[in-house]
């Protein structure tokens, strides 16, 4: 008996749809999110990413629900986008951000965009400015994933972390949800590693978020590798895409 539930366990965790938490037991995935990593929409390349970015258990720590508007912020190749039009379902919606700066820097992220939104009639691609994101009123959630660090990026000018934070907060509806998803640095680094290492200190990402007026509403060790020393550069063939990454999640107050 014992060694049929430990296949099961293994069978799950191989699946990327449980989470073993701290402290907690293993759960399945809310139905919306078990169905959202189904969606046949899904390019293979994402399909095969899965198990790293374990995405049920963050849409569940993120609360996904049917019928919310939510924003997918810097987007990247469209992997969360996909996923929240198909876990937000047909009565709710999605806009998809990318930067206008990211995509002048390099075109083939308006094509993803694109590409990420054209299979699901509830995602809006959105590609303002940083300095004027266009994200509408009345959102559940925002969630931006490993692009935190790039706000305080070079050529961005200075005050770009707040002025996005405080453009995330207006957008937000009393209660809603800020889920932060990033590259840890060592304890203590200084926000240049941003450039060099493509890593932010958590602890300076919750002082930013909670100046614009968030609270602190919980974090996890979900994507957490203790044996990533922080101090290599995130695309380095020996730890890209298996760095120590927090999770955290800010709520704005009702």
């Amino acid at each position: 008996m014992a060694r049929t539930r430990m296949v099961s366990v293994l069978g799950a965790l191989s699946l990327g749809v449980c989470s073993l938490l701290a402290g907690t037991a293993l759960a399945a995935p809310p139905a919306n999110l078990t169905a959202a990593l189904a969606d046949k929409a899904r390019p293979a390349a994402d399909v095969a990413r899965d198990a790293a970015r374990r995405p049920a258990d963050l849409l569940a720590f993120a609360q996904v629900k049917p019928g919310q508007s939510v924003a997918d912020f810097m987007m990247g190749g469209g992997y969360f986008t996909r996923l929240l039009a198909a876990a937000v379902g047909p009565t709710g919606k999605v806009y998809a951000y990318q930067s206008a700066e990211f995509i002048k820097f390099r075109a083939a992220y308006g094509t993803e965009q694109s590409a990420a939104v054209a299979d699901y009639k509830n995602a809006v691609a959105l590609n303002g400015p940083l300095s004027a994101t266009g994200l509408p009123a009345g959102l559940d959630l925002v969630l931006t994933v490993q692009n935190y660090h790039d706000l305080h990026l070079k050529p961005f000018p200075a005050g770009t972390a707040a002025n996005v934070n405080a453009q995330i907060f207006k957008a937000l509806k009393p209660g809603g949800l800020y889920v932060v998803v990033d590259h840890a640095a060592a304890a203590g680094a200084p926000v240049e590693v941003a450039d060099t290492l493509h890593r932010i200190d958590v602890a300076i990402v919750k002082t930013e978020v909670e100046a614009a007026g968030f609270k602190l509403a919980g974090e996890d060790a979900i994507l957490a590798n203790a044996e990533d020393p922080h101090t290599a550069n995130v695309f380095t063939p020996a730890i890209r895409g298996k760095t120590d990454q927090f999770v955290l999640k800010f709520r704005k107050p009702k």
